[in-house]
Order: C-alpha cells, then structure tokens, then sequence
C-alpha cells in the first residue's frame, strides 16, 4: 500500500547525513525546475521495497508546472519516481557499480498529466501506473530507453479513456544527472492510443512521438498526456499524419525485431508417430528446452522488443554478450526470456539444426496481426523478426535473405534447432505473402480459425482464436 504526504525530505544543506546521496542529487534536478515547491506532494510505499514491501519506488514526487503559454504547453502536474536508480548506495536494493556506470538501472521515470480546471491536487493513479512499470523492471531487469512502447490495453487511469498504452521518451526538462553512484536519465510515460501504438510497432517510436510533438491537442512540444482526448493523430489530421507514418514505413521499416506471442511450428515433414518429431519438441505436452545459448541468440533478437538495425545481423548461437551491453543501451543483467523454465536440459552441442521440407505456423489473433508488419516492416528492409512463445520454448524467426548469422538458408529456408524455427522468405515470396494475408490488417472482422497456404512452398499458416490456440495442429 501507499500513502499520500507532503514530502518529509529534510532540506539537504540542513540535514546532508540523513539525506541519501543519490536521493539527494535527484532531489536538487528537481529543485532546480521547481524552486518554489521545495516539499511537494509524495506518493510514498508504506513499506519499503528493501524491508520487503511489493512496490520498488520509494517515492513518487508530484510537482504542478505553469507550462510555457508561448510553446502551447497548458499547465500540468509533473510526476518524478524515486527508486530505479540507486538511492543509497549501500546494496540495499541496488548492486554499486561504480561512479562512471548508470547508478541502479540508471532511469526513472517521469509523467505529465494535463491539470483539469479546477483541479486543486494531482491524482495519485500515476503513481500506481509508475510502480506498475517498476515491477515489471524489477522483475525481468530489463531496462527501459526512449522509443520503447509498453502496450498496456487498458486506459491507464482506469477510466473509460482511449489512452491504453505508452511510449517513452526523454523529458523535456529534466537533465541527466550524476550521482555518486552513477548516472541517472529520467524516461517521460507518454499515454497513446491503440491505433498510435500499432503506428510505433509498424514505424517506430520515435517516429510517433514526433508527430506527437507537433499536435498541441495529442501532447505538443512537452508531450503531456491528456485523459479525455478522444481523437488519435490520424482522426485529428487524417491524411498528412497517416502519410508520414507510412513513409516511414517504407523508407525505415520498423525497428520492432520481435514480440512475445502465442504461437507453434510443426513439421509437417515427417509423420507423427516419429518420436523425433518437432511436435514433440514444440507442441508436445513434455517439449523439450532451449540450450542456453539459443536462448541467449533469442535473446539478443527480442531484447526490450527494440533494436536499430544498422546490420541486420542474427547473433551466432555460439557469441557472448560483451559486458552485459546491448548496442548503446545500458546494461540489462537478466532477460524476461531468461527463467527456470529455458535452462539447459539438453547440451547446445547435442542438438542438431534440422532442414524441414514443410512446416506449418500457428498464431493467436494478436500475433497473426503483426505477420504483415513482420514481413513490410522488417524483411522488406533486410532485417530479421521474432515471436518467442509466452507459454513455452518454441520461438519462430523470420529472416530475409540479407540477415547473417541465421541457420536457416536459400537452399534450406525451413531450419529447426530444437524448439527454434528459422524460416527464410525471399523478397519475391514476401511480397506473394503480404498480397495473400491482406485481410490480417482488418482481424477483428475476420472469421477464425483462418488458413493460408503456399503449397509451392510447403509453407503453411493458420490464425485462430485465443481460445482454441491449445488445441493440437490438424
């Protein structure tokens, strides 16, 4: 639980012993924008994470911004979380990594919340929706940077509103700061629409945001999110917004490199009765595990569901990662795809890529959405696209024929390593696909279980309903 207060933080030049060094840093950004409100109101965890409290932050400061009536900015309440950082230094919560690294998970997390006229107070449900997001960073110790999106479906504030997602971004207005435990960035929430999020899956989020930028009405210049907009950036201007997007698309292709999904493989290859069968390797009720190096090379493929492809290359099964880095990202020290459930069970050496001849794909309603986002987004540009398996080990990768480090080749499009399956799809093929699966773009009207099929090449995808998606493959 939490608790509504002023803030209790002694002033710093009064009391510097008492004061944690790291909070106490954070607490001076905040100063310096908000000089007249030096004990605003906190959302405090009643129980501390560290003394066993389920809620990470320790605080969450709520300042009130003027906005700037020159840039279009309306007022607004400011929201600053205390606790993904490290706060004290002394391994209560967060590993000291030393001054030059980030101090904890090196963020945290602001919000701007439009200020309703006649609104005396900030709502506390920010606050709860931050924690929210600091689980889920405890937890998987992933790290969040900006252009992440979070798909959260369901308005954030509990309401009947359609901001039901976010994306992150920088603040506007908060530095970096340095502490003497490391380095600190603060990541703004930015609330979106459903349709603004399938834009930033599609394109990316930076590309979003700065259209959202641009409309004073869908967050403007601070990108302050606004509970009752009921209109997204392509109703607000239809035609130019929906142009940028789709440009986007097709001069960048999209930055999202994979998702977890509800999805399966068969070999239709072979019979069933083979008991090396892959269906009983992904589909069966005992299947067997990903090598800890697969899962690694999955890993890197999925990381944050975010990677600007310079190259679009695949990490070798067998490559390490070099410091804990991925790209310029700070360092995640586990994956959400690293559990107890993806360890070893059978040695990486002792598994052998096989060459399938037919293979069939199985995909929920949701994930059978982003098939043409993977195959426009992503394989038209080069680039390579995941859907790792919520409920299991099976992972599916599509790759084009310009992605190194893949097993899966022009001779051998249909490539399995245990419950991985590498399928390599042609320009040509890709572009016969994206004409067939048209209809994927207007899912919610489709009847399913819906079947494609590509005899020529013994490729195969059917989309069914949640409901029925554990149900075995015909």
């Amino acid at each position: 639980m939490e608790e509504l207060r002023p803030s209790g933080a002694p002033v710093p030049q009064a009391f510097p012993s008492l004061f944690p060094p790291g909070l106490h840093t954070i607490y001076n950004e905040c100063r310096r924008l908000y000089p007249e409100q030096a004990n605003p109101l906190q959302v405090t965890a009643i129980v501390k994470y560290w003394l066993g409290g389920p809620d990470p932050l320790d605080y969450v400061s709520m300042y009130r911004s003027l906005g700037n009536p020159a840039l279009d900015v309306p007022e607004h309440w400011h929201y600053v979380s205390f606790g993904l950082s490290d706060l004290y230094g002394d391994n209560r919560v967060h590993e000291y990594t030393g001054i030059d690294g980030p101090s904890g998970f090196g963020f945290e997390l602001t919000f701007r919340l439009k200020r309703e006229a006649g609104e005396s107070a900030p709502p506390t449900w920010p606050a709860e929706l931050m924690q929210g997001l600091a689980r889920y960073v405890f937890q998987s110790e992933n790290t969040f940077c900006s252009g992440d999106h979070v798909s959260w479906h369901s308005p954030l504030d509990n309401s009947e509103s359609r901001i039901q997602h976010m994306l992150l971004t920088e603040d506007p207005q908060l530095q970096p700061v340095k502490t003497p435990f490391g380095m600190v960035s603060f990541l703004q929430i930015v609330g979106i629409c459903t349709e603004e999020l399938h834009a930033a899956q599609q394109w990316n989020g930076q590309g979003i945001l700065e259209i959202l930028r641009t409309v004073p009405v869908a967050g403007g210049p601070w990108l302050i999110t606004d509970m009752r907009r009921g209109e997204t950036i392509f109703e607000i201007d239809p035609h130019l917004q929906q142009e940028r997007v789709d440009k986007g698309i097709e001069v960048e292709g999209s930055n999202l490199s994979g998702v977890s999904a509800k999805c399966a493989w068969d070999d239709l290859s072979r019979p069933p009765e083979d008991e090396d069968d892959s269906r009983s390797i992904c589909i069966g009720t005992q299947p067997r595990r990903l090598s800890g190096k697969d899962t690694e090379q999955i890993r890197e493929a999925l990381r944050r569901g975010l990677e600007i492809n310079s190259k679009p290359i695949l990490p070798p099964i067998s490559s390490q990662r070099q410091n804990g880095m991925n790209h310029d990202r700070v360092p995640s020290r586990k994956d959400s795809l690293e559990s107890e459930s993806s360890a070893a069970i059978i040695p990486h050496e002792l598994v052998r890529t096989r060459q399938l001849e037919s293979v069939h794909l199985k995909f929920n309603q949701e994930s059978g959405a982003l098939i043409p986002l993977c195959l426009k987004g992503r394989l038209l540009h080069g680039r390579h696209f995941t859907f790792k398996s919520i409920t299991g080990d099976t992972a599916i990768t599509f790759v084009s024929t310009g992605v190194e480090g893949a097993f899966a080749s022009e001779e051998h499009p249909y490539a399995a390593h245990g419950p991985w399956l590498q399928i390599l799809l042609t320009e040509e093929l890709v572009e016969k696909m994206l004409e067939d699966l048209e209809d994927l773009n207007s899912l919610e009207e489709m009847k399913l279980p819906k079947e494609y099929s590509w005899p020529e090449k013994k490729l195969k995808i059917s989309i069914v309903p949640n409901t029925e998606f554990d149900s075995p493959l015909n």
